[in-house]
């Protein structure tokens, strides 16, 4: 058998396996080495599980069982220090060596911490793996004063966490607006003044400049460049990750930002691939876990021999996982010289939309307070759809633009059945529709039980429902139905309402 080793059991090198297993019943030796003592979980889950909304079990997406019944030997808790080429061999941090046939190197990427004075103190650590969490819960257990260096995505929802742990939590930004990569300055300003009303604390437009220590070595207090300071007794810094590829280019594999790989996801040598964080793809390193899985689809295709997939990049989108908040972001939000903007507004409700269009395609979109639509927009946008017949009303939303011939549950019949569904866990339109019918489902439930899909984020599940109400037709309809007024809850927006007026809120 074709002896595949896999350094790396995350998300995208464990995911080339399942597509692997899914395209060919050839079999193969394959050995997995993790440096965590756990199984293939979802990384992106972890906010909520720091913020007691989920649990390490319900974000784990293959457990040890899984690697047992499909043949897989797993190292946990074991990390590979360096990579023979010549003799095609790697060796563990034990000394013992595995031989390989085929090497898929999938090691991620590591939080960039800021190289300030105290960066190594005790209480200070980054947002990136299990350990990560559990480090921030035990200090929320006896100290009461975070402080969250970083208002992006990563570092705003380790801050939402610290805040449901019962923590004063202070998140530190260098520019003025929150999330400046995925939102402009008007949704940025709203989060903002949603956070604060939480009881998130903020103080932008800061650089950090020092850590200092109490007398046991645990950090204390936390310096700016303007000779402010404050109370820190964890500090958790999020301004980043870099892709993790020393090891491979420590045995001569051609690295830059990234492992260098072309569009098969093979590296500069034969025997090597490499996806997820840690590769560079055409100059571009990817961070999200949609592209992850598309180059695990393509990587598969060629371990099996049948050397037809192409990668080409990725268009990501982003949302925000913090209960209440629905944000939603994606592709070129700023504009060109030739694009327009289609912006609505409502203050009152804290509704905010921003399509930007150009030659009568969507580039990009910010949404705030009402995000049911942006896996409609992403999909216009992924799929360079002509929107002119129904500009008028596209900021309205998709169940209003039917009378043009793009209803909701048309358009997504429409779909190839390769088109992604669920970015979180890489679900395709068909994949859901087959599920469906084989195995009876009718239920949003069912699907996210049995495909995953819109089980993470949430943001996929108008998507699901569409698919839902297309596949089973008739006998979908008859089945009570409900749509919620957010991700965060079951509730539809005239319940909430009637819940409010009943009670005199």
């Amino acid at each position: 058998m074709k002896k595949i080793v896999l350094i790396g059991n995350g998300m995208a090198g464990v995911r080339t396996l399942e597509e692997l297993f899914k395209i060919t019943e050839e079999k193969f030796d394959i050995t997995v080495f993790g440096s965590e003592p756990y199984g293939n979980y979802n990384r992106i889950m972890l906010s909520p599980v720091l913020a007691d909304e989920k649990t390490i079990d319900e974000i784990m997406i293959n457990d040890l069982d899984w690697y047992k019944d499909n043949g897989i030997t797993l190292h946990t808790d074991s990390t590979i220090t360096s990579i023979n080429r010549s003799s095609k061999a790697v060796v563990d941090d034990k000394g013992n060596s595995y031989n390989y046939d085929k090497l898929l190197i999938a090691t991620g990427s590591y939080p960039f911490i800021l190289p300030i004075e105290g960066h190594d103190l005790d209480g200070v650590i980054g947002f990136r793996d299990i350990a990560d969490v559990d480090q921030m819960i035990d200090a929320a257990k006896n100290h009461k004063n975070a402080v969250v260096i970083g208002g992006g995505l990563l570092g705003l929802e380790a801050a939402n966490g610290l805040m449901k742990q019962g923590m004063n939590v202070t998140v530190v930004h260098l520019l003025a607006d929150l999330m400046e990569m995925q939102l402009d300055s008007t949704a940025s300003q709203m989060l903002l003044t949603s956070l604060r009303e939480r009881g998130m604390s903020f103080k932008l437009e800061a650089q950090t400049q020092k850590l200092s220590a109490d007398d046991s070595g645990r950090v204390k207090q936390i310096e700016f460049a303007d000779g402010s300071a404050m109370d820190a007794d964890l500090v958790v810094m999020a301004v980043g990750i870099r892709p993790n590829f020393s090891l491979a280019q420590q045995s001569g594999v051609h690295c830059e930002r990234g492992i260098v790989v072309d569009d098969t996801m093979l590296t500069y040598d034969p025997s090597i691939y490499a996806v997820g964080e840690c590769i560079q793809h055409r100059g571009l390193c990817y961070g999200l876990v949609a592209p992850l899985f598309e180059q695990a689809k393509v990587c598969a295709n060629h371990l099996a021999g049948y050397g037809i997939g192409i990668y080409e990049g990725s268009v990501t989108s982003t949302k925000l996982k913090v209960t209440g908040i629905d944000l939603f972001s994606a592709g070129n939000f700023k504009g060109t010289e030739n694009s327009e903007d289609l912006v609505f507004q409502d203050v009152a409700r804290g509704v905010y939309k921003k399509i930007v269009i150009e030659n009568d395609t969507i580039i990009g979109s910010v949404m705030y307070g009402d995000t049911i639509d942006g896996s409609w927009y992403f999909q216009l946008m992924k799929d360079e759809n002509n929107i002119a017949d129904m500009r008028d009303r596209l900021l309205f939303g998709q169940a209003h633009v039917g009378d043009s011939g793009h209803g909701a549950v048309d358009m997504v019949a429409s779909m190839d059945d390769s088109a992604e569904i669920c970015g979180c866990n890489g679900v395709c339109k068909g994949d859901i529709v087959n599920a469906i019918n084989e195995k009876n489902l009718f239920t949003l439930e069912d699907v996210r039980a049995h495909t995953k899909a819109s089980s993470s984020c949430g943001s996929c599940t108008g998507l699901v429902e569409q698919l839902l109400a297309s596949t089973l037709g008739v006998e979908y309809s008859e089945s009570p139905q409900k749509k919620p007024i957010c991700g965060c809850t079951e509730h539809t927006k005239q319940e909430v309402h009637d819940h409010i007026f009943d009670n005199d809120f």
